[in-house]
């Protein structure tokens, strides 16, 4: 469960990377000013996570593809806001243009990703509608949520609710929205080569 962070006072993004501890138990978003505690990975959350890690990163080896998976990132969304996505796939000849990568690992242009991944957990609002639309506004090429418990509003994922991978892809300034269930193949706009079934992701192997 997503907890605010108790404090009277909202925070800036710049105060928020200050008072960050190092070696946390916990990850920390920044949301509107207010420090929001999340609790890191674990379980199938976690292995879902690191199976989709270790299949692009081994599709970017095996291709030859100009991306690396940074461990740990934040993107920076505005000055009060500020998101640690599962898993992201960056640009390696513009993440030198980062003026915040390597001090802070954070990444400022929406250009310099070519794919952020939320595994969803209890806070499948903030996957679904705040970041679907802040991702969408930074331009990052593509986006997924991978519900593996079907948590997401109907509007999302259609009644009855079940298990669902939905991949966004950037076209003309917007997303556009494909969705994967069971046994399809998902169908990456910017991994076109990756043969994985939507059932192996919610595995985790």
């Amino acid at each position: 469960m997503i907890k605010a962070f108790s404090q009277p006072n909202l925070f800036d993004f710049d105060e928020f990377i200050e008072w960050y501890p190092e070696n946390a138990e916990y990850c920390y978003e920044l949301h509107n000013g207010v420090i929001t505690r999340i609790p890191k990975p674990r379980g199938k959350h976690s292995q879902i996570a690191s199976f989709s890690m270790n299949e692009l990163s081994f599709e970017i080896k095996r291709l030859g593809l100009p991306y690396f998976i940074p461990k740990e990132c934040l993107i920076k969304v505005d000055d009060l806001s500020g998101y640690e996505p599962d898993v992201i796939v960056s640009k390696k000849e513009l993440i030198k243009s980062e003026p915040r990568w390597e001090k802070e690992s954070t990444i400022i242009f929406g250009q310099t990703i070519q794919l952020v991944i939320e595994v969803v957990s209890s806070n499948w609002s903030d996957d679904y509608a705040l970041k679907l639309d802040v991702y969408e506004t930074l331009e990052i090429a593509e986006y997924w949520i991978i519900d593996y418990l079907g948590l997401g509003g109907r509007k999302f994922i259609g009644s009855p609710k079940q298990p669902t991978l939905t991949i966004y892809h950037l076209e003309n300034g917007e997303y556009q929205s494909k969705q994967f269930r069971g046994n399809q193949l998902t169908k990456s706009k910017n991994f076109s080569d990756l043969k994985l079934t939507v059932e192996e992701i919610f595995r985790g192997e």
